[in-house]
């Protein structure tokens, strides 16, 4: 009798140790690692909010991080890669920017190649577009959007991402609003050439929205023709990005790993086909990685950041300061975060 109380003692220990372990190694398995940033940008006056990083071909360690200061008498500010500001590359006066994106070789007058930033004014109700790295406007004064709209509420532009079609060489921007309809939320443009300056010409409306909250972040994937944005509390939306393809919605994943609103994308590109997409968890104060194929979860990571909207990356050499890839996010202390890719991706 002695043996088989021992026995069942024995097997009850054993019981408790193995969920012991199991507990302990669930928690090593869900502990999300802490990256704290390489560089720490000096601060916007007003309200840091999105990023958008400009490569510099001649000279990659000549790179700018865009950054807007979304206020009524904000701006978008240009970062160096030791997030200093270049005043004279800033643009100041702007009302309320909220979004901002880049793109390369637009072509002018039919010749003349330039790289371009594009930005939402929201209390102006349109996009500015400038020519990189001279900051010259080519869009005089501005490209209105949303015109068809009656309610002065459904014209106010808050997101914005700009690509070149791999179909048709076409630029476009993508542009989302503060409030909109459950269809149709975002307005596709196409940016052509008039001249020495450009023109905005709608070309799509699509996209759904749940209604819960609204949409900012937008992400395209040109190599693969995707464009990706956040509906903020209900999920990751997927289309195709060339109005040739149609407006059916691909996919709407990813929800369940967020806690509120689902911000900031961005795709970090390790191949033409293969990498990852990184989007903020912006009041858990994390990131979520998901596979840029599957669009399956990966992991999350902290990186020290408070109530982070926007963020960008890119995984090529720039130079000696980041010669693994730059991922930038907002900071909720008006400024950006700097971080070597490699760090977060390894």
């Amino acid at each position: 009798m002695m043996y088989l109380k021992n026995k069942s003692m024995l097997k009850n220990n054993m019981i408790f140790f193995f969920a012991g372990f199991l507990l302990i190694s669930c928690d090593v398995k869900n502990k999300i690692e802490k990256i704290t940033p390489d560089i720490i940008t000096e601060k916007t006056a007003n309200d840091a909010d999105d990023p958008a990083i400009w490569i510099n071909k001649k000279d990659p360690s000549k790179s700018i991080v865009f950054g807007t200061d979304k206020a009524s008498e904000g701006a978008v500010y240009a970062f160096d890669l030791e997030g200093k500001i270049i005043k004279e590359k800033s643009i100041f006066n702007i009302a309320r920017p909220n979004n901002v994106d880049v793109s390369y070789d637009f072509v002018l007058n039919d010749s003349i190649k330039t790289d371009i930033v594009a930005f939402t004014e929201r209390e102006k109700e349109q996009i500015r577009l400038f020519s990189v790295p001279d900051m010259k406007p080519l869009d005089n004064g501005g490209f209105k959007v949303f015109e068809d709209e009656k309610e002065q509420l459904l014209r106010l532009p808050m997101g914005i991402a700009l690509y070149k079609s791999s179909i048709s060489n076409k630029t476009y921007a993508i542009v989302g609003r503060k409030s909109g309809p459950k269809q149709k939320y975002l307005y596709q443009y196409e940016l052509i050439s008039d001249s020495l300056t450009a023109k905005a010409k709608l070309v799509r409306k699509f996209g759904n929205f749940s209604g819960k909250k609204e949409i900012e972040a937008i992400a395209v994937d040109t190599e693969l023709g995707y464009v990706y944005y956040s509906d903020e509390q209900h999920c990751i939306r997927k289309y195709y990005t060339d109005p040739e393809k149609g407006d059916k919605e691909i996919s709407c994943f990813g929800g369940d790993h967020f806690k509120e609103d689902i911000e900031g994308i961005a795709i970090a590109k390790t191949s033409s086909t293969e990498g990852f997409i990184i989007v903020s968890d912006q009041q858990k104060g994390i990131f979520n990685i998901f596979d840029r194929n599957t669009n399956n979860f990966i992991k999350s990571i902290d990186l020290s950041t408070l109530e982070t909207d926007g963020c960008d990356v890119t995984t090529l050499d720039l130079g000696e300061k980041f010669p693994n890839g730059l991922f930038v996010a907002m900071n909720d202390n008006k400024n950006f975060f700097f971080y070597d890719l490699h760090k977060i991706l390894n």
